[in-house]
């Protein structure tokens, strides 16, 4: 299901395929898992149906049309595709089937798109990308080639079940995290690390191996936790964060900045600040677990479960200097 030379085959940037050659012992390593053989069955059995229409630039990814196949044909790719919960990034409609994920991932599409470098033409790097939504937004945008990385596997299971429909396109996934790529190999014109930061121990390693990641110029798109406060405050959760383990530093904006300029990050443009509501995180159909309405405090909202400030993410776009 995952084949590294299929992927080296489709890569006609020789740097590119050198850097990708070096996974090949991590992505063995991240196969590994209990339920592959069930989710490779799901692949295998998707119904091959040719979509009339691709579009890939539009809040909601539309991939073909109810009428494009039979409706049994369309109710098997149906449960085939729920069998895949849980769905957190998205929206996707695929053949009539609308997939509504837990994120509504185009809203914060729409909150930095207007103000990225274009990304026609440049090689991009997506750091922990889900199941792909912002990776195939980035490819309606023209990106020459997008890399995307997540080290869960259901992810890439998904990401799989919408390339079959999608083929073509320069987008490859891998399903392993930032730690196994090979360090100050500067190959990307623009790397992207949405909802990320505050899930790593060392926050700061991680704006480095970013650093390290890009050519000289390249762009930085970075979207984390933020908390409301002035320089050098950081909320560091002493147990969870919204019902969430992994949550290690949440600092202010002005602390951000200040950690990207001592990553040797130039020209940084705080971009935007947002409460996250329950608009764009809640449970569906499609994400049955709990999410942000239980996450909050039911007698107020502006407090997590456990009391600490919101979730409220920012958005800050840099360069390498």
């Amino acid at each position: 299901m995952f084949n590294l030379k299929t992927v080296l085959d489709n890569v006609a940037q020789s740097e590119l395929r050198n850097w990708l050659q070096t996974l090949d012992q991590p992505l063995a390593e991240a196969l590994k898992h209990g339920d592959l053989k069930r989710w490779q069955n799901s692949i295998q059995n998707l119904p091959n149906i040719s979509p009339s229409v691709i579009n890939i630039q539009t809040a909601c990814l539309q991939i073909g049309q109810p009428d494009d196949a039979p409706p049994k044909e369309i109710a098997r790719l149906g449960q085939l595709l729920r069998s895949l919960h849980p769905w957190r990034k998205g929206p996707y409609n695929l053949f009539g089937i609308y997939i509504d994920t837990e994120w509504r991932s185009d809203l914060k599409w729409q909150r930095f798109a207007d103000h990225l470098q274009p990304l026609r033409n440049r090689f991009v790097l997506d750091i922990g990308c889900g199941n792909g939504y912002h990776g195939w937004r980035m490819i309606g945008e023209g990106a020459a080639t997008v890399i995307g990385i997540d080290p869960y596997l259901l992810n890439a299971v998904q990401f799989r079940s919408v390339q079959k429909y999608i083929s073509g396109k320069p987008f490859h996934f891998l399903p392993v995290g930032v730690e196994a790529l090979p360090k100050k190999h500067p190959l990307f014109d623009t790397v992207f690390s949405l909802g990320l930061l505050y899930h790593r121990r060392s926050p700061l390693d991680h704006l480095f191996d970013v650093h390290s990641l890009l050519k000289s110029g390249g762009e930085f798109v970075l979207e984390t936790l933020v908390i409301d406060g002035t320089k050098g405050e950081v909320l560091v959760p002493e147990d969870r964060y919204a019902k969430m383990r992994n949550v290690w530093f949440i600092p202010s904006p002005s602390t951000l900045e200040s950690w990207l300029k001592r990553c040797g990050f130039a020209d940084i443009r705080f971009i935007d600040v947002n409460r996250t509501t329950t608009e764009e995180q809640r449970s569906t159909g499609w994400m049955r677990y709990e999410s942000l309405p239980d996450f909050l405090n039911p007698e107020n909202p502006e407090l997590t479960i456990e009391g600490l400030p919101a979730p409220t993410r920012a958005v800050f776009i840099c360069e390498k200097t």
